[in-house]
């Protein structure tokens, strides 16, 4: 073979790996456009999704006064508080009844959060929302948070509360919405079940205080449930997170 045509033969492979790699790099650059258009087109799905979420519900929302539970407090007396009000560190969390997620952080969290309220370290504000209502049907959700609303007359908040979570059903099991229900559970807490708490449940006394909460949510831009804030700040999208850290920062603060 010719030196000459040795030379054109490396000339051409090396054309021919020069065209294979412009085709590989056309062919990667085709790829991340479907994979790029698929994102935006499934981003696109959830924010309408999330949107009919956020708004179903609303044309099911209680008739009648405003009734807020006995101490509620902050703007519209919609946050029911646990714990002292010197405290230095204020947990802000809006939760639904229905959400498993919620139990899941409850689970989670719920031994520090109990031992910082009692230490008086810790104040814990709770925003009752209805987003599986929305998201599922339902009404668990309204009548889970107005009867804990209920027992937060009776001064048996927090045992209720925990309690519900405690029997949460199934997500696509609307069990919540019935009275029945909720009045049964109430027996788990000691001197809950009276006559005064089964007719606040019965009569969904604070079903439009639920509702005027639930519409909080929505206009709050929080993207679900639950929302945790610690001072304001959204410490449930941390994933840096975890009870003893949070107990760690609650008592550094307290120090202070």
């Amino acid at each position: 073979m010719s030196e000459k045509n040795h030379e054109g033969k490396r000339t051409a492979r090396e054309r021919l790996a020069v065209e294979r790699e412009k085709q590989k790099a056309a062919e990667k650059r085709r790829r991340a456009l479907i994979v790029g258009v698929g994102v935006v087109c499934a981003l696109g799905l959830a924010a309408v999704i999330g949107v009919v979420a956020a708004n179903a519900g609303k044309d099911d929302e209680a008739s009648g006064p405003v009734v807020a539970p006995s101490g509620a407090q902050g703007k519209d007396s919609l946050a029911i508080p646990a714990g002292q009000e010197s405290a230095k560190s204020r947990l802000t969390i809006w939760e639904d009844f229905r959400c498993p997620a919620c139990k899941a952080f409850e689970q989670a969290y719920r031994p520090v959060i109990h031992e910082l309220t009692n230490a008086g370290q810790l104040q814990v504000e709770y925003h009752l929302a209805t987003i599986i209502d929305g998201n599922m049907g339902g009404t668990g959700s309204r009548n889970s948070a107005n009867a804990a609303a209920c027992a937060q007359d009776a001064g048996k908040f927090t045992p209720y509360h925990d309690v519900l979570y405690d029997n949460q059903p199934p997500e696509t099991d609307d069990a919540f919405a019935r009275n029945s229900k909720l009045i049964e559970l109430a027996g788990k807490v000691d001197g809950l079940d009276t006559p005064a708490f089964r007719k606040c449940v019965e009569d969904g006394t604070h079903n439009s205080w639920v509702d005027k909460s639930a519409a909080a949510f929505r206009n709050g831009g929080f993207s679900g449930t639950p929302t945790v804030l610690l001072d304001g700040k959204n410490i449930y999208q941390d994933r840096t997170m975890t009870p003893a850290k949070l107990k760690k920062m609650v008592q550094e603060a307290a120090k202070q």
